[in-house]
């Protein structure tokens, strides 16, 4: 191979793996499911969602502190995965004000006894269907699970993540 050809396929290669790069990032940081920026409106506090154990989770009782909102079902492997680690970041952080919530997208009796079997410390709701299209409402076009949104106190969405997060 000439140097010439040699030189242009170099930087080909070099050109695709900084793209494959940058967007790999991109996605990684929110920018795959939209970064945010938007402030959620009263219909979204609005909302209420069975809770596994009884009762209701309304979210006008999260409204106010900062919020991780994890959408998980017990078929989601990844979902499975990271729900002890949603659960250890609740504990460590929520005497600081950090609220974290879970709505399952599944079959309410398959929801109670996972968490039967695996209980978290903080309050998730059953969204079934529902669930569905408060994802893709919120950003998730293709309605993938896990996706997890955080928002400040003032309702502002300043993340979203599809996909299982990582303890970084």
């Amino acid at each position: 191979m000439n140097s010439s050809r040699r030189h242009w396929l170099f930087g080909g290669v070099a050109v695709a793996a900084a793209a494959a790069g940058a967007a790999g990032a991109w996605w990684r940081h929110g920018g795959g499911a939209g970064a945010g920026g938007e402030t959620l409106d009263e219909a979204f506090w609005r909302q209420a969602f069975d809770r596994p154990e009884g009762g209701q989770l309304a979210f006008s009782s999260l409204k106010g502190k900062p919020l991780l909102l994890n959408f998980w079902a017990t078929w989601c492997p990844p979902c499975v995965e990271e729900l002890p680690m949603l659960d250890r970041f609740f504990r460590e952080h929520g005497d600081n004000g950090w609220q974290v919530a879970g709505l399952a997208i599944d079959q309410p009796s398959a929801v109670r006894k996972f968490l039967e079997r695996t209980p978290v410390s903080f309050p998730n709701g059953l969204a079934g269907l529902q669930g569905t299209d408060l994802v893709k409402q919120l950003g998730n076009t293709n309605g993938g699970l896990p996706f997890t949104l955080v928002l400040d106190r003032a309702g502002v969405v300043v993340a979203r993540k599809m996909g299982k997060i990582e303890p970084a």
